[in-house]
Order: C-alpha cells, then structure tokens, then sequence
C-alpha cells in the first residue's frame, strides 16, 4: 500500500468525498483544471457542488459537463441571495428540479449575519425548498449563520420522515449538533475543525461518526494552515486528518465512513 505525505498526515489510495464545495466560483477561473486535478491526487474522487442562485446555473452545467465522474450538482437559491427576485429565483429553481437530475436541493437556509433584512423571505423560501426536496425525495443541505433558532423553528414545521440531509458547515455547540440530528441531519465539517477557536473539535467525539461528511466549502473557510487563503476541495484532507486525530481512528477508517455517509444522503 503506497502513502503519500500532505502537510503532517500521511494517507493512503483512498476515496474522499468533498461535499461542499464550490468548485464554479469565479475564483477558480485561472486554474481551475489544476486545482481539481490536485483534489483527484489526493483521493477526492466525488465533489458535491451546492447552488447559489440562477446566474451560476450554466457555470454549473459547465463544471459538470467537464468532470461528468465527478461533479455532482445541487439546486437551490442560497438564503444571502434572497432579494426581492426571491419568487422568481424560486420558480428556476423548481423549473430545474422538474427537468433534470439533481443529486440535493441546497444550499438553502437563513444566514442572519449579513444582512436581516429579507428574513421572513428567507424563512418562506426556505420551508418551500424543503418542500420542493421532499416532493423529489432529495436531500436538503443546510446554510446557517447566526440563524440556529430560526433554522430549527422551519425544520420544526417540516420534520417527518421525508425530511433528511446535511447541517452543512458546522458550527455550533454540542446542544445544536443534537438538535440537527434530531431533524435526521448529517454535520458537514470543514476546516472550522481545524482552527484553534473553532470549538467544535472540544466535542464533536462525542456524536458517532456515523452522522459526520466531510466537506471545504471552497474556495471558502481554508483548514489551517491555509486558513486566510483560498481553500480547494485537496484540502479535505486536512480536514480528513483533523477528524481522524478527534476520533483516534486511522484516515483510512475515517475516509471510508465518511464516503460512506455521503452515500447514504445523495443516494449515489
């Protein structure tokens, strides 16, 4: 079995699954064939990609078209992108789900941290993307920011068995984590849990790793010690090697469970 060396963990040929990242982001115009051969080296073979709103969509298509082994899309309008077109983002968004294959409706949910302007537009547009998952029986993939309560208060409403998905990008306390949990949700960790305040490494051993996926949100929320920088789905693996550390188990194991869990929510 061959081994290579990133950063300060060694892994082996293994599966990885990035289940965030957005790989269309402008940000990746310059080298973005590069950057995702380097996630290929490194393992990641399967790159869930989240939607933002509708002028993306054909940026989308494009990225899977390019990598159709890979890439593996979602649809929704992100809760920062709810304006007073929200209706209008709605019905693309509804328009795609009827068309073509989709693998999640996300990302969708409330960010309260930019902007409280468009909350109750943000509430309604998130109970009828959950509604719209549900009608497809796809998972949803949760954006929150400053939003638990308001998050919970809709998945509240629309909890029954139909209802599944992924917390992604988590980061709150242990109470929250049991409370998403109970909405039949997987945490999406990324390299929050690498950071020295990021605080859900003080806990997170405590939920099984049965409900934990991996993710970067690239070009987003770089793991250290890149943190600052621009971040690429390769970086999973700090995050990989951070989660294996919490747990006390090999990356091989934690890579597999992982991949698996990922299974388990997009069906593929």
């Amino acid at each position: 079995m061959q081994y290579k060396y990133y950063g300060k963990y060694y892994f082996c040929g293994m599966i990885l699954t990035d289940t965030h990242t957005h790989l269309y982001s402008e940000a990746f115009d310059e080298d973005r064939d590069d950057m995702m051969q380097r996630a290929i080296q490194h393992g990641v073979q399967r790159f869930f990609v989240p939607a933002i709103d509708s002028t993306y969509t054909e940026r989308m298509f494009q990225l899977e078209k390019n990598y159709p082994n890979h890439v593996f899309l979602m649809s929704g309008l992100h809760p920062t992108h709810v304006k007073e077109n929200y209706k209008e983002e709605i019905a693309h968004v509804e328009a795609l789900l009827a068309a073509r294959k989709f693998y999640a409706v996300g990302e969708i949910g409330i960010d309260l941290y930019w902007d409280t302007t468009f909350l109750s537009q943000q509430q309604e547009a998130f109970q009828y993307q959950i509604q719209l998952a549900k009608k497809y029986e796809l998972p949803i993939v949760i954006h929150c920011r400053d939003a638990f309560d308001e998050v919970f208060e809709v998945l509240e409403k629309e909890k029954d068995d139909a209802l599944f998905g992924i917390f992604h990008c988590f980061t709150g306390t242990k109470v929250h984590a049991e409370k998403a949990l109970s909405y039949n949700m997987k945490l999406g960790i990324g390299g929050v849990v690498t950071f020295k305040n990021g605080k859900i490494d003080k806990f997170l051993h405590e939920i099984p790793l049965e409900h934990i996926v991996l993710e970067t949100d690239a070009p987003y929320l770089a793991p250290t010690p890149y943190r600052g920088k621009r971040n690429e789905s390769s970086y999973v693996t700090n995050v990989l090697g951070k989660v294996a550390e919490i747990y006390q188990l090999s990356t091989e194991e934690v890579a597999q469970i992982t991949t698996e869990n990922s299974k388990a929510i997009f069906g593929i």
